[in-house]
């Protein structure tokens, strides 16, 4: 419990854009909620390469196999590095993963839905890495010095990510016509669920205004959802593709884009774990986990086997001098 003194040098410190550190006094709602929002994120670049790993063996040339391989490796390696933020709030990883896989922490919901073809991987890239970027460039200002520092790594590459995904909607785009259909289809199953990512409504968030003036999150659900919308509608023009929503219209006045009502029934259900595929990305990532423990073992008895003849050789080294 912080004193009253104490609480408005932290705030102070938050106000004047000095980073918060892990040795740094804060109030344990701060570090709650920092594990929560870094971990989710962590779990959701770990889940995320699920829907894609499928189709690294199936896609269409060497180039695209290449492309999207060294894709899933950069979001193992986003979760890597979240996963170490997050710990320096005195969290053990162990701690989060078991979380992830009682169904206690979430993920983002995106990850629930299945990838039908190769251009559901170029929707992927284009929608939901873009999606993610609009919200990271934000949290790259986090008050978190850990979180934000890993966070411009990442946004680095995720711009890679969402590049790469256009440029194979752009390609089916120019090609048959059944590849049109394959494009479009696949833009018409992900938008919404892009849509989603952003959560829910701010009226019905409830961290919201607290994470704003701890500078946590630097804009609302609402104000990326637009900003999203905004930018797709742009995008998806070069495609020669429609998006999904009969409501979407520019507006003159406001300088940005009308869209539809999202449904947020099918949000929340997906949410709460009755998602097209819940159930199955939770047991893919235990199935995982179990089957990797003889490498984690490995590691460890490694580190440890390499410790012991270092110290040895240091020890061996100051007798002989």
């Amino acid at each position: 419990m912080l004193t009253h003194d104490t609480a408005f040098l932290f705030q102070q410190k938050i106000d004047n854009e000095i980073k918060i550190e892990p040795k740094d006094p804060m109030p344990q709602a701060y570090r709650k909620t920092n594990i929560r929002q870094i971990s989710q994120h962590a779990h959701s670049e770990i889940v995320g390469m699920l829907p894609e790993a499928n189709w690294i063996s199936r896609a269409p040339s060497l180039k695209r196999k290449a492309i999207l391989l060294a894709k899933v490796q950069d979001e193992a390696g986003h979760g890597l590095y979240l996963y170490a933020a997050a710990e320096t709030l005195g969290i053990h990883r162990d701690e989060m993963i078991n979380d992830l896989h009682s169904g206690t922490a979430k993920y983002s919901s995106i990850f629930n839905y299945p990838t039908l073809t190769w251009a559901d991987i170029g929707a992927i890239g284009w929608l939901v890495d873009g999606a993610a970027i609009l919200n990271q460039v934000a949290l790259c200002r986090t008050s978190y010095g850990p979180y934000a520092r890993a966070l411009v790594r990442i946004c680095k590459e995720e711009s890679f990510h969402q590049r790469q995904g256009f440029d194979a909607l752009l390609v089916l785009s120019k090609g048959t016509l059944q590849q049109k259909e394959m494009c479009q289809d696949a833009i018409n199953r992900w938008w919404w669920p892009s849509l989603m990512m952003f959560g829910p409504r701010d009226s019905e968030s409830t961290n919201n205004d607290q994470s704003i003036k701890w500078k946590i999150k630097r804009k609302t659900n609402d104000e990326l959802r637009q900003s999203f919308v905004n930018m797709a509608a742009e995008q998806v023009k070069v495609l020669g593709m429609t998006l999904p929503d009969a409501a979407l219209k520019w507006n003159e006045e406001s300088k940005q884009y009308n869209f539809g009502e999202i449904n947020w029934e099918e949000f929340w259900n997906v949410v709460k774990g009755k998602g097209p595929c819940n159930k199955q990305r939770l047991e893919a990532r235990k199935k995982a986990h179990e089957e990797g423990t003889w490498v984690r073992e490995a590691a460890i008895a490694y580190a440890e086997k390499k410790r012991l003849f270092t110290d040895t050789f240091k020890k061996g080294a100051l007798e002989i001098a």
